[in-house]
């Protein structure tokens, strides 16, 4: 007789560009993977009720709240996923881990260290599972870089550089939306994209130990607008406003384990649209990555035959690589929203499990650490320890 599979009832807060990402990711995880669970999409949470009821209809919800509070007291739901402006996190998350529901938020975690703190220690006090939603970590070739450096392939590590470049506010007329602005964001690119980089560094090479960096916003004023979507937003230009966060970032790190990395995020690099992208060096060899040819690895060994070396492709859709064997044959690639659905089938093993994934709340604290350690930086011009 087959068992029926256990339910995992899924509640998200907020519906626009992440909202559908994730959406999207719930709805395949059980057609790629053997699981031993099912998500339901019970109910999804917004403001706007004509809007919500849509989004609700089109990605595949079975109700709709117009208050989070109300979703989270529903006894119908096991999981809060939290996919709003960077301010809602803590307050949702808080309350979320008191009525005992599994946790899943975007990042960063919160916008400051108090908040991120009083996150982690709420998810600790109730016994919930938590994650961040750090989504590069899942592509393969990523997994596959990981398994290089843990098998000492590389040896000793000196270098990281990664650079999270875009292009998407360089027109002094796109509008001061929520991203622009700290009490909304807690920090702007910094925040946003260098999150992001940072936790693959955390993720690929180790803790951080010390760093530098100085933080520049290059348009200091801007039309009131917000945000409609996919990272476009609509404007009136008729008021202004300032923006309060900054637009580009670029700081030196320590790692503890001796390696030094290079890091830079920006949204004024004309002709990037999303150019994650990240190069380590070792004794034995290099590998390097960009989101933006997402399934290739280049791999450099420095014991390769003379004549013959040099970095090396490789496509990581074989077998051998994390993920890619619950997806197509060889050499038939996976795209962005593949890592949303590798990273939530890992939340939701955890919840069916109770084992803890990462990265989890606490990861998210130790980028929240670093993200406030370049901001004193930027703003002392002195090295800060962590």
């Amino acid at each position: 007789m087959r068992m029926k599979k256990q339910e995992i009832r899924i509640g998200m807060v907020g519906y626009q560009f992440m909202g559908k990402a994730h959406s999207h990711a719930y709805r395949d995880i059980p057609f790629y993977f053997n699981t031993s669970f099912t998500p339901v999409l019970k109910a999804v949470a917004g403001r706007n009720e004509e809007n919500v009821k849509k989004a609700a209809k089109k990605m595949g919800w079975e109700s709709y709240e117009t208050d989070w509070r109300q979703l989270i007291a529903r006894n119908d739901i096991d999981v809060i996923d939290i996919v709003t402006p960077n301010h809602t996190h803590a307050e949702i998350a808080i309350e979320a881990a008191k009525a005992g529901k599994h946790i899943i938020t975007e990042k960063p975690l919160a916008i400051t260290i108090e908040e991120a703190k009083e996150m982690y220690e709420a998810v600790k006090k109730n016994n919930v599972i938590h994650m961040v939603c750090h989504n590069y970590r899942f592509a393969p070739a990523v997994q596959y870089a990981k398994k290089l450096i843990e098998e000492g392939r590389l040896g000793r590590i000196y270098h990281i550089r990664a650079n999270y470049l875009q292009d998407f506010i360089m027109n002094p007329s796109f509008p001061l939306v929520w991203r622009l602005k700290k009490e909304f964001s807690g920090s702007g690119t910094t925040g946003d994209t260098g999150a992001h980089i940072i936790d693959l560094a955390r993720f690929l090479i180790g803790e951080f130990k010390e760093l530098v960096g100085t933080m520049e916003t290059f348009i200091k004023q801007r039309p009131l607008g917000e945000m409609s979507g996919n990272l476009t937003a609509k404007t009136n230009k008729t008021y202004y406003g300032d923006v309060t966060v900054d637009d580009a970032v670029a700081f030196i790190t320590r790692f503890e384990n001796g390696a030094l990395g290079t890091f830079e995020a920006t949204r004024f690099a004309g002709g990037n649209r999303n150019k994650n992208k990240f190069e380590i060096n070792g004794e034995k060899g290099s590998i390097r990555w960009d989101l933006e040819h997402m399934n290739i690895l280049d791999v450099y060994f420095t014991d390769d035959e003379k004549g013959l070396q040099g970095f090396r492709s490789i496509n990581c859709t074989e077998e051998e690589h994390p993920y890619a064997s619950a997806y197509w044959p060889a050499g038939h690639i996976i795209g962005y929203e593949h890592t949303f659905i590798n990273l939530l089938y890992e939340f939701l093993n955890g919840v069916a499990n109770h084992t803890q994934p990462k990265p989890s709340f606490h990861d998210g604290l130790k980028t929240q650490l670093i993200l406030s350690a370049i901001e004193e930086s930027s703003d002392s011009g002195k090295w800060i320890k962590l």
